[in-house]
């Protein structure tokens, strides 16, 4: 006889604080879990507050508004009849713990503290909670007076339980202990749990989605049973973007997929499963039950209550499917979009100010948006009541249905092309073609007069005017008069994001786009503070620092000063308001423009992708070009990226990169040419590390981030000739044996 069940599971857009819009988006995950049939709903962690809380959940009132939240659940008629899962923080004996809270028709339930914390990279769960260490215990948790007068319990179970119904039995785990090497979900499905559900608070990393369904599917595949994930989605309020993929599984195979990237706050999933389909699966592999005979037993808080209502044997189960991954350019033109997204419409401003340099990095930033566009006229167009509602509000006319992204497009983004005499016409046309064909308001504009009056005031003050090196000018001189431009055009970035809508009669200001990839992020190379020279290690003097383009296209049109060896000039590309693009690298960049060419039909971004990268900061040579960034940064972009990965994710120091590297760049370098771009690299990464303090806020995506502010906490001041390391460096790459 089968028992089948129908389970739900949800990703929401939830915003850290919102405990009013947090509230409703919950209970309408519920209503519309109901609504399918499901007998029991899972939401993301933390989903009550926010997950992305961080620091605020060291004061009380976060505390104190999650359980009002909390009782206004138990009260609402809408959670009557459905087991709910919710995930909030709770303090108990004095201790803060990341908990899901399960309950039924105005009964807490249980309360499970989750027991392995997330600290590495973004996050910092140990900073805020404390794990709950004692496997398999209970104790009893007081409620507040507001809940008992609510639920009329003064305590529940609280700890490491599982939930036993009529019909089966229902373990958590939240979301790090699926990652860790022996999760809950192993013991609990040996001790006959049938239904593992995972309430997760993971963000969007390129590639990442194929980890996270194999993580699951393996679950299940080995010890049988139902997996149901639940994720938060959207940008809650920092550099993170919850990437949804909620999902739910039965012995190996995928039955639901939710998306990846939507506008949607709110998306439900369901299956209908049949229990004998997890208890036959089980039965026939003796390994497993062999190990389930001396597995340590689960205690239980039984629930006179049933998952399954019917034992119609014609009743249709759910069929398992194919899981639809998306390649790493549609992630790179859907996630970064959604962020935006959700950051414009939450900061209630009225949309973008991008310089577009004609490199590819701003050309990149510029198609994020357009693709943001293009979501927004999909969702309106599938009948998104939300996005509508917030799209009016932008543009400040409450009449308007968007339908075309070129038009929508041109009424959220302002482009800018900011030329000085050193300004190709190539980068201008393919500035002002790219502008023209996704329909943003562009503007072009000189900042000749805006340089000359500068640097005329330190004339007048020190009798001296600088030159560049084409003209005579020493290394300091030069590169003065390039930072100068990436910094005035910074400057007029900002006054155009104020006034530009101003000056067209229009309502509200405008964010400051950057467009400054990872790699050039990334702190190893050229450009410096200002007014600061720093000594080559090999103590030849000044180290003449130039800036370079593609790698910002973002506040230089010509681009300012980037920064993967430090390719990026403080105060300049570094100091827009979002980032769009900071967390992902040149590589994938490319890949994604190709992509955008394709896939948006905008011919001009193959001339952009062919057209060599440029500052364009120094004069030119009878009117072409002279300046080429991988020339300036002695390293090609490729190297550059796998520079970042290798310090960051590998967590090589200089010695163990050159081991890597011998190996990996054998066929094309010598020992003693691998050993010179090694110091070179870390020369460079450790005289430009301070500029990691400053670097916009960008969209996290890749995992060798140098962002020092949350994800890389290494120091800003070292020992630029790295004496020791370089030395053992140098008697490896002199060794007879690796010539």
């Amino acid at each position: 006889m089968g028992r089948k069940v129908t389970v739900a599971t949800c990703a929401l857009n939830q915003w850290a604080l919102d405990f009013e819009g947090n509230f409703q988006r919950i209970l309408k995950s519920i209503q519309i879990a109901k609504g399918k049939g499901a007998r029991y709903r899972l939401g993301p962690e933390l989903e009550i507050c926010g997950y992305g809380c961080w620091d605020h959940y060291h004061e009380s009132d976060t505390l104190l508004h999650s359980l009002q939240v909390l009782a206004a659940l138990l009260d609402s008629p809408v959670t009557q009849d459905i087991i709910c899962d919710v995930g909030m923080p709770i303090m108990h004996r004095n201790v803060r713990y990341n908990c899901r809270v399960i309950f039924l028709n105005r009964k807490i339930l249980l309360i499970r503290p989750k027991m392995a914390l997330a600290n590495e990279g973004n996050y910092r769960e140990l900073r805020w909670f404390t794990p709950w260490a004692r496997s398999r215990q209970t104790e009893e948790y007081v409620l507040p007076r507001m809940l008992q007068d609510l639920t009329e319990q003064k305590t529940v179970p609280f700890g490491d339980v599982v939930l036993a119904t009529q019909d089966t039995c229902v373990g958590s785990e939240i979301c790090e202990e699926l990652w860790t090497p022996r999760s809950p979900h192993v013991d609990m499905g040996l001790d006959g749990v049938e239904i593992i559900t995972n309430a997760s608070g993971s963000h969007h990393v390129l590639r990442k989605a194929h980890t996270r369904v194999d993580l699951v599917t393996m679950a299940t595949s080995k010890n049988g049973g139902i997996y149901l994930l639940a994720n938060q989605k959207g940008c809650d309020g920092d550099r993170l973007y919850y990437d949804g993929c909620a999902m739910i599984a039965m012995n190996g195979s995928i039955f639901a997929q939710g998306t990846q990237f939507s506008l949607d706050d709110v998306e439900v999933l369901t299956a209908t499963l049949d229990l004998e389909d997890v208890r036959s699966y089980r039965a026939e592999i003796s390994s497993r039950n062999l190990e389930a005979t001396r597995v340590s037993p689960y205690p239980r808080v039984t629930v006179d209550f049933a998952l399954s209502v019917s034992e119609d044997l014609l009743e249709p189960v759910s069929e398992p499917v194919e899981w639809t991954y998306h390649r790493p350019e549609e992630e790179i033109s859907l996630g970064p979009a959604c962020w935006l997204w959700d950051f414009l419409r939450r900061s209630k401003q009225a949309g973008f100010f991008l310089p577009l340099s004609g490199g590819v990095d701003s050309a990149a930033s510029a198609c994020i948006v357009y693709s943001m566009c293009c979501l927004v006229c999909e969702a309106v167009k599938s009948g998104n009541r939300q996005v509508l509602i917030d799209v009016q509000n932008l543009v400040d006319e409450s009449s308007y249905t968007p339908q075309d992204p070129r038009e929508l497009c041109g009424r959220l983004l302002t482009t800018c092309y900011m030329a000085s005499e050193n300004s190709s016409q190539e980068t201008h046309s393919r500035a002002t073609k790219l502008a023209q064909v996704i329909g943003s308001y562009h503007i072009s504009l000189s900042i000749d007069t805006v340089v000359k009056a500068v640097l005329g005031i330190f004339s007048l003050v020190t009798r001296k005017l600088p030159q560049f090196s084409a003209h005579g000018g020493s290394s300091r001189e030069n590169l003065a008069l390039q930072n100068v431009q990436a910094r005035i055009r910074m400057v007029l970035a900002y006054l155009f994001a104020q006034l530009s809508l101003w000056s067209r009669g229009a309502r509200g200001s405008l964010l400051v786009l950057g467009s400054a990839n990872v790699d050039e992020s990334f702190p190893t190379f050229l450009g410096v503070t200002a007014g600061s020279i720093l000594t080559a290690p090999c103590g030849r003097g000044s180290l003449i620092l130039t800036p370079s383009d593609e790698a910002c296209g973002c506040l230089s049109t010509p681009p300012c000063n980037p920064g993967l060896l430090g390719y990026l000039t403080k105060y300049d590309c570094s100091s827009a308001d979002i980032n769009p693009i900071g967390g992902i690298s040149k590589t994938d960049l490319r890949a994604f423009v190709q992509f955008c060419a394709e896939r948006f039909q905008l011919p001009v971004l193959q001339t952009i992708l062919s057209a060599p990268a440029t500052a364009e900061l120094e004069p030119l040579a009878d009117g072409q070009v002279s300046q080429m960034d991988e020339e300036d940064m002695g390293m090609t972009y490729a190297e550059l990226s796998i520079f970042g990965r290798l310090r960051k994710v590998a967590k090589a120091g200089p010695y163990s990169m050159f081991c890597k590297l011998l190996n990996m760049w054998r066929d094309s370098c010598t020992p003693r040419q691998v050993a010179e771009k090694v110091k070179l690299f870390f020369s460079k990464y450790s005289m430009n590390r301070h500029k990691m303090t400053t670097l916009t806020p960008a969209y996290h995506a890749e995992n060798y981030s140098p962002d020092d502010n949350r994800f890389d906490l290494r120091p800003f001041l070292y020992n630029t000739r790295w004496p020791w390391q370089f030395l053992c460096i140098d008697n490896q790459s002199s060794c007879p044996f690796n010539q």
